[in-house]
């Protein structure tokens, strides 16, 4: 009968393989982000290229200038009303950062990153 060992390189490609495999997260990402009066909470989020995203933008106070949002990069914008849950879907197609802020010349702001 033949040996079957695995060759030392082989070995270290397909563990590789299997950490990046599990590493990364399947199916799409939601962020939930609020608008409170310290501005948008949580102000970082990161995500995977490809990977399909959902932003639920909900604004929970009226003493911000953040009664809308913007991603420039992305092309979206959504108006935010009070306590309402706002949805934006998009799936990032390069790795870098996402740049997110409100209207008035993004004085509020945050970032996605894409992995």
């Amino acid at each position: 009968m033949k040996n079957r060992t695995l060759h030392p390189g082989r070995f270290l490609l397909v563990a590789a393989l299997w950490v990046a495999a599990c590493s990364r997260p399947s199916g799409p990402a939601r962020l939930e982000l609020a608008v409170t009066d310290e501005g948008f909470e949580p102000t970082r989020f990161e995500v995977y290229q490809g990977q399909p995203v959902t932003l639920v933008v909900t604004r929970k106070t009226d003493d911000t200038c953040a009664k809308e949002i913007y991603l420039d990069a992305l092309g979206l914008h959504a108006e935010l009303p009070l306590n309402q849950p706002v949805t934006l879907s998009f799936t990032p197609d390069k790795a870098g950062d996402l740049s997110f802020g409100c209207g008035m010349d993004r004085m509020l702001s945050g970032v996605i990153r894409v992995r």
